[in-house]
């Protein structure tokens, strides 16, 4: 198992920081904190749990904790609800790190339980929770879930940030995802990337703000972003509308599904570089953003 060395983010919970990536798998401002908001909040998992079931997918599980806040807000609302839960991860030794005791015990004890089945048996099934863990490059384990088809009430879009692994952010791999999110789910991400956005909206998704709440960064605009089949509940401001029309806004691709993160950046560039489009920088200006 790697060596993975929890760091303590501001609202007491614990991440990793990735060296393949040179990232923290979550926000210094809280890890637990932002799963509650920028995943469980914003594809409002309080009114789904209403109903019987609830279908979930976790892309990019990591520590594990998109999947345990859904679950508390889930059971809080309604603790007979019935949960189907897929989760793709890389690196198994990262939720393998992550339920030892000083990291887990953050969560009710069921959850605790269910956290560690996933870790060490990539399964678990109660009386509430049929939960599978798929290990490998989310490119090709996503075909599986197409192919079911799986169709999750709610997405958790949380790989590292699109500069870091481009690969997970592309519109060919968005089109997969939104094969898998049911004709009323939501699919939220922490990302408010312009190239983020028009990915999404080429996979066929309409797009919406997570609006900022009372903790955030000074520069923010946004917590994040939604996307839907249906109009978002909170629509983009006019200084993001206005994002999409810059250079930042042009995807990253990856037709094949099997590109390398150099390759799909480089791709990018090129084609950024041969845009008319409205320079990001000039946008910036625009809008005051340092």
């Amino acid at each position: 198992m790697s060596d993975w060395i929890p760091q303590l983010t501001e609202d007491g919970s614990f991440t990793f920081f990735s060296e393949t990536f040179n990232e923290a798998f979550h926000s210094h401002l809280g890890a637990k904190q932002e799963a509650f908001i920028k995943f469980a909040q914003a594809t409002d998992l309080a009114t789904k749990a209403e109903q019987p079931s609830i279908r979930l997918l976790d892309v990019c599980y990591g520590l594990g904790y998109n999947t345990a806040a859904a679950l508390e807000v889930i059971w809080t609302v309604n603790p007979n609800c019935q949960v189907t839960l897929y989760a793709l991860e890389l690196d198994i030794t990262v939720p393998q790190a992550a339920i030892s005791p000083s990291l887990i015990d953050t969560w009710s004890a069921p959850v605790q339980e269910i956290l560690t089945a996933i870790a060490q048996q990539h399964h678990c099934t109660t009386v509430t929770l049929n939960a599978t863990l798929l290990i490998g490059d989310a490119r090709q384990t996503i075909q599986q879930l197409c192919q079911i088809p799986f169709q999750a009430d709610a997405i958790f879009f949380d790989p590292f940030s699109p500069r870091r692994c481009p690969q997970l952010w592309t519109v060919e791999f968005f089109t997969l995802v939104a094969q898998c999110l049911a004709p009323t789910g939501k699919l939220a991400t922490y990302s408010r990337s312009a190239s983020v956005r028009s990915a999404m909206l080429e996979a066929g998704l309409q797009v919406g703000t997570i609006p900022l709440g009372v903790v955030h960064q000074p520069n923010d605009w946004s917590h994040g972003t939604v996307g839907s089949f249906h109009p978002p509940l909170h629509s983009l401001s006019q200084l993001e509308q206005e994002h999409l029309q810059t250079r930042a806004a042009i995807p990253y691709r990856d037709r094949n599904l099997s590109d390398s993160a150099a390759t799909i950046l480089q791709r990018q560039t090129q084609e950024q570089q041969q845009s008319q489009l409205e320079s990001t920088s000039s946008w910036r200006r625009r809008w005051s953003i340092p």
